[in-house]
């Protein structure tokens, strides 16, 4: 797959676009990639969430794991291993979910405030870039 740009003009534009990266994620050399999303809030980071969960056939609902740093999806295939970071205080709490066996599990990570983790992080599979842009958003995906 290639990198590639576009607009999103509303949610439904951004869960269409989650589908289009969950296609990417079934792909067998990124089945257990890491996905780092950047974008201020109410960029639609979480919504992107959604649409690649629903694509993989999660049907329960999303909700961003703000307030327990991970909210891991068993239940679709490949597993899905959310991250939110907004509230992480120091990159050392990571620890504590043991990020670093997660970051090696045979699961897709999806990681919203991924600059919080700092070095914990190796360089993504995929770096998606969401950015306000009028009444909807700009998504920039980089596929490495």
């Amino acid at each position: 797959m290639e990198d590639f740009s576009d607009y999103l003009a509303d949610e439904n534009a951004t869960l269409a676009c989650g589908r289009r990266l969950a296609e990417i994620l079934r792909q067998p050399d990124h089945r257990r990639a890491l996905v780092c999303l950047h974008g201020q809030l109410g960029a639609g980071k979480t919504t992107l969430v959604r649409g690649i969960l629903r694509a993989f056939g999660h049907v329960a609902a999303v909700k961003s794991p703000t307030y327990t740093l991970l909210e891991p999806y068993e239940d679709v295939n490949p597993p899905v291993y959310h991250f939110d970071l907004y509230r992480l205080g120091d990159s050392e709490e990571l620890d504590f979910i043991g990020f670093e066996e997660l970051l090696d599990a045979d699961a897709v990570k999806l990681v919203e405030w991924p600059e919080r983790g700092g070095a914990r992080l190796p360089q993504p599979d995929l770096d998606v870039r969401l950015s306000l842009e009028g009444e909807g958003r700009r998504i920039d995906v980089i596929v490495r």
